[in-house]
């Protein structure tokens, strides 16, 4: 399904909007707080926008189309499904063991993963967290559409995602070139257990979440979630063809309660995600964890340059791809931080090189946004968000 975003095409949604939380017109710069608005208008459901240019008081800024208030009425403090932003963090506790002697990233797969991957020998850790492995994506295997969709819940033990992706040829020799897959960070989650002999759960909670303080950041093992979380929506099936090249399978859409031409896709449990796109957390959480991060909190200068030793992404992307982070270049200055996106949910959390500075744009649809109108505010919104946090 992952293809079949990156090959979308358009559709055109539309939605009155509704101003349920921001701060004040002195304190939120003109252009943010309409970006954020005509976000909505060009047919996003909801947008939080939380920005900290490390001078005051964050900016907070929530919008949701009228016709999402009877699901829930969005808040900044919202949970959010973070995707692949967890990425980040399993990068980071990888990252903490070579610190600590335990591992290195030039280590095999097949070291500790004997058997899992063929040619593992080859495969080292540190392709898997910059991507440049040639593993397949699990994600892009038909066998996981009814996961991705909701329609066909079943439970995906990481190891059974990794024999679905390794079933496919690899796309290019390792090392050869880039290319996004998230079995390469399933293995990640899989050799930190391995190392540890802890669950990848109880590694986030003692290295991370517990040291900064994270009160609203977790790893759920279904669709329950702790506290107040945001609603998410896609098109319903019939509104799903024109996103899609003619002939693409779409199967019956996601599964969940509809109205006005959208599923509520907040029950479609993705926690097989895991390691690779599993946590759970908030705004101001995920930028805490930034800073910590990038102000070399969670690693010391040795691992954390690392961490940024980027790649280049391929194609046309001018951005690059280190260990578990996106080196993102703005018309304002270049950023840090990881994009993540899941049925109902989009993420963008970035933050400067020190650590002082964050951005964080969520979004409560995946595939709306391959409309041509919502795919152009969704660049504007994280441009305007980036550009804030800069004071430009």
């Amino acid at each position: 399904m992952r293809r079949l975003l990156r090959t979308a095409v358009a559709t055109t949604l539309a939605a009155s909007l509704i101003a349920t939380t921001a701060t004040t017109a002195t304190a939120t710069p003109n252009r943010l707080a309409n970006v954020v608005e005509q976000s909505v208008a060009a047919g996003l459901p909801g947008v939080v926008v939380r920005v900290d240019d490390g001078r005051g008081k964050p900016v907070e800024i929530v919008r949701q189309a009228r016709w999402t208030l009877s699901d829930h009425r969005l808040r900044a403090i919202d949970e959010f499904r973070m995707a692949s932003n967890t990425k980040t963090v399993s990068a980071t506790l990888i990252l903490q063991l070579v610190a600590e002697n335990r591992l290195s990233l030039d280590d095999p797969v097949e070291k500790w993963l004997p058997g899992v991957v063929p040619n593992g020998s080859a495969i080292t850790l540190k392709m898997l967290l910059n991507q440049t492995s040639g593993l397949a994506d699990y994600l892009d295997d038909p066998r996981l559409l009814g996961l991705l969709s909701g329609q066909e819940p079943q439970a995906w033990p990481p190891a059974d995602l990794v024999a679905v992706a390794v079933s496919n040829p690899p796309l290019f020799a390792p090392g050869e070139r880039w290319d996004y897959s998230n079995t390469n960070y399933t293995l990640i989650g899989m050799v930190l257990e391995k190392a540890t002999n802890r669950p990848y759960a109880d590694l986030v909670e003692r290295r991370i979440i517990r040291p900064l303080g994270l009160r609203d950041t977790y790893l759920p093992t279904n669709a329950t979630f702790r506290g107040r979380h945001a609603h998410g929506y896609e098109p319903t099936a019939e509104h799903l063809p024109p996103l899609f090249p003619p002939g693409t399978p779409i199967g019956d859409g996601f599964a969940g309660p509809q109205h006005h031409d959208h599923v509520n896709t907040t029950a479609i449990d993705l926690s097989p995600a895991w390691a690779a796109g599993g946590l759970v957390s908030t705004a101001k959480d995920w930028n805490r964890f930034l800073s910590a991060l990038m102000s070399g909190r969670l690693l010391p200068p040795a691992q954390l340059a690392q961490m940024r030793e980027a790649v280049p992404q391929g194609g046309t992307s001018a951005n690059g791809y280190g260990l578990g982070v996106m080196e993102v270049r703005t018309p304002c200055g270049t950023v840090w931080g990881h994009s993540g996106g899941f049925p109902g949910y989009r993420s963008h959390n970035y933050t400067d090189a020190t650590g002082k500075r964050t951005a964080t744009v969520l979004i409560t649809t995946t595939y709306s946004l391959y409309a041509p109108a919502a795919a152009a505010v969704q660049k504007e919104l994280v441009d305007a968000a980036v550009c804030r946090m800069y004071g430009k």
